[in-house]
């Protein structure tokens, strides 16, 4: 399971990098392979603010549609275009090409509150 020490993550499976005042969220290479073949991302979030845990899109894959639950609160700057022709990115690099959004971030202790890789791997039961 290929689990970056250098990014946070979520108990409901997303990850977020962090570069200064911005952070690029997708799901985890878990999530990922538990999903299956990933056919569709929906993100309709795309210069909205949210908060924390709020849904900003979904990810359909062969036999279910699941949400996506945002890490941190901020506005959603961008969605990642080459998943609109290219969904299965997600599933082949999910760390890379197939991140999801890019977002502002107004509330940096949020990140204090994400897990680090060992936690996550805990979670997962890894």
């Amino acid at each position: 399971m290929n689990l970056p020490d250098n990014l946070k993550y979520t108990k409901d499976h997303e990850w977020v990098r962090v570069e200064g005042d911005v952070a690029y969220i997708g799901i985890t290479d878990f999530a990922q392979s538990e999903l299956g073949d990933i056919v569709y991302v929906d993100i309709d979030t795309v210069d909205k603010e949210i908060s924390q845990n709020d849904v900003f899109g979904t990810v359909e894959a062969v036999k279910t549609v699941s949400d996506l639950f945002s890490p941190l609160s901020g506005t959603v700057q961008e969605f990642n275009e080459k998943l609109d022709g290219s969904p299965e990115l997600v599933n082949s690099d999910p760390y890379g090409d197939g991140w999801i959004i890019k977002m502002s971030i107004s509330d940096k202790s949020e990140i204090e509150g994400l897990l680090t890789a060992e936690g996550y791997r805990e979670v997962i039961g890894q």
